[in-house]
């Protein structure tokens, strides 16, 4: 698809990332979309839009690739000061951002209800776009969590792949002290300045940060008890390797010196390209708390894509969301195969990508793992403020891991919060 950009006489240019982009409502026919990463969202918009136009001559879809702090800042601005001819048609949004944008702005993004059947799609992902009984967005990606395994250091410890089906984390705890004693290797990489694993483990048991009500939920979150407590216990004695920011923790596992990764399933293709290791990884469900109503189910990371109230072409916007991401199942399946996108559109998963065999992970069905454990992630609410408790929550930690007792940290990191979201 041409990406240059169409606009009329009248239109006003704005300068962000270096590059002019159309700051009004599109013209008549053209819907404007904003994203970030052009290997993953934007290229698979793209792809979609080329579907939509190919039956519908008459549109254009012309996707604006910005760096992801830059759509965040220009959408923040836009709405802020009420100049909805600077913003798009169709914007991407962060799942973890999703109400603070819905709730802070109410009005500014297009319904859907009653125009899109959101039945057909996980459950959590539906919720975390609902206000007031009303549901925003269009659902696009999961991060669906997964428990990624050295076959060859587990077997070396004594045990087979079958052993890390269904496990507990007191059990994967054990069998990382076995792992690390048999082959030196330690469990996995855990960088303690992100907020990823408790993310992960919490969702999991069916809380987040917030209540139902967009309260704090901190002091008698017992998942949330839990995720910090398994963290500490894993780097007190030594299991996981202790990382520091995203590259540290790649190279954890590519190089080897971990036995797992245990994250979101957009991980996948990095794990896969370390053509060296193939056959050597397994994928099992993640560790499961030992709590009433925990799953072995969780998510990290997604986004959905939202149509904008005031566009010029809002009902054609949310026609062209409609037929492709809520209807079209080969479109999921090339997503799939090329792009390592796995949607959340529950009818997918009967396409033949998400059934193939994968001969990287020893012939096992790893695409169709992952939507069978989507359809079981726990909807939680995600609130306005996860970003602001994050940074509570990792600064808070060490003390645990000193010694801290659990109960005193979380209660230190409800005091923080309270401060930081006023």
């Amino acid at each position: 698809m041409q990406k240059t950009l169409r606009w009329k006489a009248a239109t006003s240019l704005a300068l962000v990332g270096g590059s002019l982009f159309a700051a009004s409502a599109a013209m008549a026919g053209e819907i404007i979309v904003w994203c970030w990463d052009p290997n993953f969202n934007v290229a698979i918009m793209k792809e979609a839009g080329a579907l939509y136009t190919a039956k519908h001559p008459g549109t254009t879809i012309n996707v604006v690739d910005f760096a992801k702090t830059d759509v965040e800042q220009k959408l923040q601005t836009g709405l802020a000061s009420g100049a909805s001819d600077t913003l798009p048609d169709v914007v991407l949004i962060e799942d973890y951002g999703a109400q603070k944008y819905l709730q802070s702005f109410p009005g500014a993004f297009a319904p859907m209800s009653g125009k899109v059947d959101y039945s057909g799609f996980a459950p959590y992902k539906v919720s975390l776009m609902t206000v007031d009984g009303k549901v925003y967005g269009m659902p696009f990606d999961a991060g669906v969590t997964g428990f990624y395994y050295r076959k060859d250091y587990i077997e070396q410890a004594g045990f087979k792949p079958e052993d890390m089906q269904n496990i507990s984390w007191d059990r994967f705890i054990e069998i990382g002290k076995q792992v690390l004693a048999k082959t030196g290797k330690r469990m996995l990489a855990l960088d303690a300045n992100d907020g990823g694993m408790t993310r992960i483990i919490m969702q999991s048991g069916g809380t987040w940060y917030f209540n139902k009500d967009g309260t704090l939920n901190i002091e008698n979150n017992a998942p949330l008890k839990a995720a910090l407590e398994i963290q500490a216990k894993l780097l007190k004695e030594g299991i996981a390797k202790p990382t520091s920011g995203w590259t540290d923790g790649v190279n954890a596992f590519t190089s080897g010196d971990v036995a797992s990764v245990v994250t979101g399933v957009w991980i996948t293709g990095t794990i896969k390209a370390q053509k060296d290791q193939a056959g050597k990884w397994g994928v099992a469900p993640i560790p499961k708390l030992d709590l009433k109503g925990a799953v072995a189910s969780s998510n990290l990371g997604g986004s959905s894509w939202y149509v904008l109230e005031n566009s010029k072409e809002k009902d054609e916007a949310i026609d062209f969301l409609n037929e492709i991401y809520a209807k079209n199942i080969d479109f999921y399946q090339k997503i799939l195969t090329e792009r390592g996108a796995v949607g959340t559109l529950m009818a997918a998963r009967t396409g033949a990508a998400y059934n193939a065999l994968d001969a990287y992970f020893g012939g096992e069905k790893v695409w169709q793992s992952f939507s069978d454990w989507l359809a079981k992630v726990p909807a939680v609410n995600y609130g306005v403020f996860t970003n602001e408790v994050d940074t509570a929550v990792t600064a808070n930690l060490p003390a645990l891991i000193n010694g801290a007792p659990a109960d005193d940290v979380l209660k230190a990191i409800a005091e923080q919060a309270k401060g930081q979201i006023q």
